[in-house]
C-alpha cells in the first residue's frame, strides 16, 4: 500500500478491478478507468468531445482500413495495474482477436482533451509511454491542435516513470501520419469537430 500522510491507499489489481466490474460495483451509467493501480472516475462527455471522438474514429478507419481495429472507449489492458479506456485505440488484427481479453497493446492510442488535457499529457502519457505505447496523440478542443506523442523512454519525474521524448503539435491545415500507417496522412481539420 502507498503511504499519503498519516492514510495508507490501496492500489487495486487489474484482476482486482475486473472482479468488481462483474460483481456490479460500478453503476451501469459509472465511467472510470484504472490508471496504475488507481480507479480514476472521468466526466460526462461534452458535445464537442463526442464529436471529436466521432471524427477521429471515421478518420482513423479509413487510414488504417483492414487488418486494424479501431476501438472507441474500450480498454486496454496495458499491465497487471492498469486498464485504461482511451477515447480511440488501434490495435492489430480484428475486434474477433480479442474476445477472451482485451488488447494489451495499441499501434496508436488517442486522447481527446476539453477539460482533461494536463491529466492526458501527464498521467496517461507517462502510462502510455510505460507500456510502450510508441504513437499517442492528443486532440486539443481548446487550442484546436493535434499533440503527437512519440519516443518512450524512462523518466524519474514523470508519474509513472515514462515520459515522451518528442511531442509535436500540428494545427488545421496540417496532416500528420500514424507510425503505423505512414502512407496515410490525416488532416488535422479531419481529427476536429
Amino acid at each position: 500500500m502507498k503511504t499519503v500522510g498519516a492514510v495508507e491507499m490501496k492500489r487495486w489489481s487489474r484482476a482486482q478491478y475486473e472482479k468488481m466490474i462483474e460483481a456490479g460495483i460500478f453503476s451501469p451509467d459509472t465511467r472510470a478507468e484504472l490508471i496504475d493501480g488507481e480507479i480514476f472516475s472521468m466526466t460526462p462527455q461534452k458535445r464537442r468531445h463526442t464529436l471529436a471522438i466521432r471524427a477521429a474514429e471515421e478518420a482513423l478507419k479509413g487510414a488504417f482500413g483492414s487488418g486494424f481495429d479501431v476501438q472507441v472507449q474500450f480498454p486496454l489492458a496495458l499491465d497487471a495495474f492498469s486498464e485504461p479506456e482511451p477515447d480511440l485505440a488501434v490495435v492489430p488484427g480484428s475486434w474477433r482477436d480479442y474476445r477472451d481479453e482485451h488488447p494489451s497493446s495499441a499501434v496508436l492510442v488517442i486522447e481527446v482533451a476539453d477539460t482533461s488535457l494536463e491529466y492526458d499529457r501527464d498521467r496517461k502519457g507517462s502510462l502510455y509511454a510505460r507500456a510502450g505505447i510508441a504513437d499517442y496523440w492528443i486532440v486539443d478542443l481548446q487550442a484546436g491542435r493535434i499533440e503527437v506523442c512519440r519516443d518512450p523512454a524512462q523518466c524519474n519525474e514523470a508519474p509513472c516513470g515514462w515520459s515522451y521524448r518528442t511531442i509535436r503539435s500540428f494545427a488545421p491545415g496540417q496532416h500528420l501520419a500514424p507510425l503505423a500507417a505512414p502512407d496515410h496522412p490525416i488532416a488535422v481539420n479531419a481529427l476536429l469537430p
